[in-house]
């Protein structure tokens, strides 16, 4: 699904979304909800640049004063892999952002992401892993970190990892393995309109996140949810 489709679905009364740079920022309006909508497309490197320039975007939201939903609209590859980004400190950019996120969904804000396309690492966990909730289109191909590159730093041949990933979800990339663990609530569809499946989301509580016991119930991470409730309980003692 393009991008020009998915918020046409989104807002049928119309926006004001831009792309400049393969970065997305504006407003659109689900009547009669004021929707914040940022994002990155192309699927393009999140650099240093980009991920400030979002952040800005989400902080000058929050300044605002409104309780408004960001929507955070995903299609890219990962970090920008280059000598300047890291001599810039990218990692720290890339935090910053996933920050800022967090910050609005502190701050009232409902964050919710949606993955049409690809994304993978840094890009993949500052944006889309940073907002309260994940959605996603079918065809979408999300990735913590490719096998290949997981291969790199672990040092285990690529064949093991492969196997991994037949049996574990959290080892593996992709749109069905990340939903099993949790991380993705749902998958929208792309033949029904996306403003209601938006404001039906909405309408579902947010505050506490439930992606450890989400990933429990769809069986791809059986141990995270019981693992945070006793390490809740443990620190409530102290």
């Amino acid at each position: 699904m393009k991008l020009a489709d998915i918020l046409a679905s989104l807002f049928p009364g119309g926006h004001e979304v831009t792309v400049t740079d393969n970065l997305i920022a504006g407003i659109g309006i689900i009547n009669p909800i004021k929707v914040h909508v940022i994002g990155i497309a192309g699927q393009s490197a999140l650099s240093c640049d980009g991920a400030l320039i979002l952040a800005g975007h989400v902080l000058e939201i929050v300044r605002g004063g409104s309780t408004a939903p960001i929507l955070v609209l995903i299609d890219s590859s990962s970090q920008q892999m280059s000598r300047r980004d890291e001599l810039l400190g990218l990692s720290e950019c890339l935090a910053h952002l996933a920050k800022t996120l967090l910050l609005a969904e502190v701050r009232g804000h409902r964050t919710i992401g949606l993955l049409y396309g690809g994304s993978a690492a840094g890009a993949f966990i500052a944006t889309a892993l940073a907002t309260g909730t994940l959605v996603a289109l079918p065809g979408a191909y999300p990735a913590v970190m490719d096998l290949p590159s997981m291969a790199r730093v672990t040092k285990l041949p690529i064949e093991v990892l492969k196997t991994k990933a037949e049996k574990t979800p959290v080892f593996a990339p992709g749109l069905d393995n990340l939903a099993q663990t949790g991380a993705i609530r749902a998958v929208w569809n792309p033949d029904q309109s996306l403003a209601e499946q938006f404001l039906a989301l909405l309408d579902e509580q947010g505050g506490r996140d439930v992606r450890d016991r989400l990933g429990e119930s769809r069986g791809g991470r059986p141990k995270a949810a019981s693992i945070a409730e006793r390490v809740e309980k443990e620190a409530s003692r102290a």
